[in-house]
């Protein structure tokens, strides 16, 4: 990972420096990523895609101010979660959870699999909706991308004990959806 770290940060120099090849690079690089986290928290594809451009668009607009501190993938990362944040917040869009299956893998599957899979699916994102949004978010970076918790603190200017309680209450709160079988949380 330093590597990536090391390579991330010549990326955003030549970024500042003006190189719009580099947001190229960076896009390519992250886009998958970021669009992956957005699903994740948006209701439809379009909302996340578009959280995704708003969020390379802010990015380009203010790099030449840009200090990271850390990774430029938790960075963006966290961009997505607090647009998509903002944007449930202003409630111009409904926002609920579509990731953690794979679809890929489902087409797959024989029908009888793909049904029980589906309906796996559907629950995960029902338990998911029901969280609130802070406990859904630290799951979602955590499982889905990856992101040690103490990565997840610091983009998110908490501290690591806050983002495991989250984490912690988020993932009872799933255990209990599924042990009750109930659809609330």
């Amino acid at each position: 990972m330093p590597g990536a770290r090391k390579e991330d940060r010549i990326l955003l120099k030549n970024l500042q420096n003006g190189n719009s090849d580099a947001l190229r690079i960076i896009y390519e690089k992250y886009k998958t990523d970021m669009l992956a986290v957005a699903l994740a928290m948006a209701s439809d594809r379009t909302a996340a895609e578009d959280a995704v451009h708003d969020v390379f668009v802010s990015f380009a607009g203010a790099c030449r101010g840009l200090r990271i501190q850390r990774s430029l993938k938790s960075y963006l990362l966290t961009s997505i979660v607090n647009r998509l944040r903002n944007i449930a917040k202003s409630g111009r869009r409904d926002f609920s959870p579509l990731a953690f299956s794979n679809p890929q893998a489902a087409h797959r599957l024989p029908p009888e699999e793909k049904t029980m899979a589906s309906s796996e699916k559907e629950r995960i994102d029902q338990a998911l909706a029901a969280l609130p949004e802070p406990q859904r978010s630290v799951i979602v970076l955590y499982f889905l991308e990856g992101l040690k918790f103490r990565v997840i603190a610091e983009s998110q200017g908490e501290s690591i004990n806050t983002v495991q309680s989250r984490f912690r209450y988020g993932m009872e709160k799933m255990r209990s959806f599924f042990r009750e079988g109930e659809h609330h949380v």
